[in-house]
């Protein structure tokens, strides 16, 4: 599967897509309200899946959901939720559509200070050790926790602690690749 020598974390080295996004966007610090919100919702819709699913069928997503400009998606109707649960190129979840849309409109209407920022808020300050293994990462932190209090108050939806930390890492917040991964303590250059 594999092709080159690069050490990588163990989840990362069983399908041509895990790798790309891997070495590529996973641990990379990411800014832009659009780009966050799209992660945001891909992560939402991972829940309870693979993640190999999601990453394939993200362009029909991006498609979907109006490559994710959330004054569009905000603007989703009855007609919309409609056409995406008609739609084989996403993730055919009603609650799940439903929470993008609603989350977008909270974007708009409780977020003045812009997504990016209020995300970022929450990273962890100063560097810290990459886990040695994949069994030492964890799945939540004090951070997450607060992430997902935060956006819970301001009406978001599937956005718990689990989710939020997902974010973190896929985002660049948090650095989990592990020691000896080729990308770890790369991600933050």
């Amino acid at each position: 599967m594999v092709t080159d020598h690069r050490i990588r974390c163990g989840w990362a080295t069983s399908a041509p897509e895990y790798v790309a996004y891997h070495d590529d966007e996973w641990g990379r610090p990411l800014h832009g309200d659009r780009e966050l919100f799209e992660r945001m919702s891909l992560e939402a819709f991972q829940s309870g899946l693979s993640w190999l699913i999601i990453l394939r069928k993200r362009p029909g997503f991006r498609k979907a959901f109006a490559d994710f400009d959330v004054e569009t998606i905000a603007a989703f109707d009855d007609g919309d939720i409609a056409r995406l649960l008609d739609d084989a190129g996403i993730v055919r979840n009603r609650a799940k559509i439903e929470a993008t849309i609603n989350n977008a409109r909270r974007i708009v209407d409780a977020v003045p200070e812009g997504l990016d920022a209020l995300l970022w808020s929450f990273a962890p300050t100063g560097q810290r050790p990459n886990p040695e293994t994949l069994a030492d990462v964890a799945s939540t932190s004090a951070e997450s926790i607060a992430m997902a209090k935060t956006l819970k108050k301001r009406g978001f939806r599937f956005v718990g602690p689990t989710t939020a930390y997902a974010l973190m890492q896929a985002t660049g917040m948090v650095d989990d690749h592990v020691a000896t991964c080729w990308r770890a303590a790369r991600s933050r250059r």
